[in-house]
């Protein structure tokens, strides 16, 4: 259980000029430097509001731990007066210790993609649009930079903390979809828990083990998934399973197995379904679900995606338009706030949690400016 936060007050900010590429460089390396595991976003939370108020936000610690900025106003609540654009990243990491280190324009450390690289983004792109060295914020619009715990379990505490407290008039969320393109969909998730304890019997019998009842457990499964996982349909389009752990143990009385399965889930499936297909198979095991989430999918024709299409091509870009088969917070908060949103970010997400996992500098600063073009026309449609 992660500990107690106690909220801190907003402090005011410090006069600043917008950042700079180099120090924008530097808080993307100091923030990697920093461990922030699920749970343990503590330091990195800190250091972020430090930075923030030095770049001219104000910004605070809230009562999850989030670390938040914005150009104006209270960071703790939405002003009915005031459009907010919610800029959602995320400070935890999965485990692995990957050597942070700089390779000519490739910058290693575990978040350098997913995604701290592009929290440092939003951070950037706010320094840059605060007013009065910036241009970009028409009056009665500001930008709310939130870097949130825990995205990287399945409990989305920090997004979750947020959801009540902000009425949005647009959101992107900070993930890796490379500086060149925008993610407008992301899958569904559960997780099914499976456990089963028997009382020992020799191997030699006709019964089978407690890992025999699990895998005959985890075939009709996926056999009664297979509706839903259409030969040659896309990934985005089908269920996906896996079974992620198994554990056996045996006191020499009792012989138990506890295991663990993951699907992640298309528009159109929700856990509740896959849930019910699952526990319909379980038998005599006692099955447990987590990390209910719905697949969510934006609106490629919104003001804010529309901003994004039209800066890249301002640019000689061609955009690309993704769909992600993992889950990030914008299946927490899209479905709550109901707004144009979108995830944005440098970085290759086939980099995610693995130990190469690294961003291209030029890329980082490139996203930089993307976002900061995008902003700018951001507000004229909403």
């Amino acid at each position: 259980m992660s500990p107690a936060v106690t909220a801190r007050p907003p402090a005011p900010p410090t006069p600043a000029t917008p950042i700079t590429d180099a120090q924008a460089v530097a808080l993307l390396r100091r923030m990697v430097e920093i461990p922030s595991l699920s749970g343990q976003e503590q330091a990195l939370a800190a250091f972020l509001v430090e930075q923030m108020r030095s770049l001219g936000l104000t910004a605070t610690i809230d009562d999850a731990g989030n670390a938040i900025g914005v150009t104006s106003g209270d960071p703790l609540k939405s002003d009915p007066a005031t459009r907010d654009i919610i800029l959602l990243g995320h400070m935890d990491t999965v485990g692995g210790d990957v050597l942070v280190r700089q390779d000519g324009d490739l910058l290693y450390g575990r978040g350098t993609v997913d995604a701290k690289g592009p929290l440092a983004v939003f951070i950037a792109a706010a320094s840059r649009a605060h007013p009065p060295q910036g241009t970009r914020l028409p009056p009665g619009t500001r930008l709310v930079v939130i870097g949130a715990v825990e995205e990287e379990s399945a409990t989305s505490r920090g997004a979750r903390a947020v959801v009540p407290r902000y009425q949005p008039h647009a959101c992107i969320i900070g993930e890796p979809s490379g500086a060149e393109a925008i993610t407008l969909g992301y899958k569904g998730r559960l997780l099914a828990h499976y456990r089963l304890a028997r009382p020992c019997a020799h191997t030699a019998g006709p019964d089978g083990s407690v890992a025999d009842a699990c895998v005959a457990w985890w075939q009709r499964t996926v056999t009664a998934l297979a509706p839903h996982m259409p030969p040659g349909a896309k990934a985005f389009e089908s269920v996906q399973a896996t079974l992620r752990s198994i554990r056996t143990t045996s006191d020499g009385m009792m012989d138990a197995i506890e295991a663990t399965a993951g699907f992640r889930l298309p528009p159109g499936v929700s856990p509740d379904d896959v849930a019910g297909l699952c526990a319909a198979q379980a038998a005599d095991a006692t099955l447990e679900f987590t990390g209910h989430e719905v697949a969510h999918i934006c609106d490629r024709n919104s003001p804010l995606a529309r901003a994004f299409i039209n800066t890249m091509r301002d640019a000689d870009i061609k955009p690309r338009l993704l769909h992600k088969t993992g889950t990030s917070d914008m299946n927490v908060v899209g479905p709550a706030w109901r707004c144009p949103i979108l995830a944005y970010g440098p970085g290759d997400s086939s980099l995610d949690h693995t130990p190469q996992e690294h961003v291209s500098i030029a890329e980082f600063l490139r996203a930089i400016a993307m976002l900061n073009g995008a902003l700018s026309t951001i507000v004229l449609g909403l």
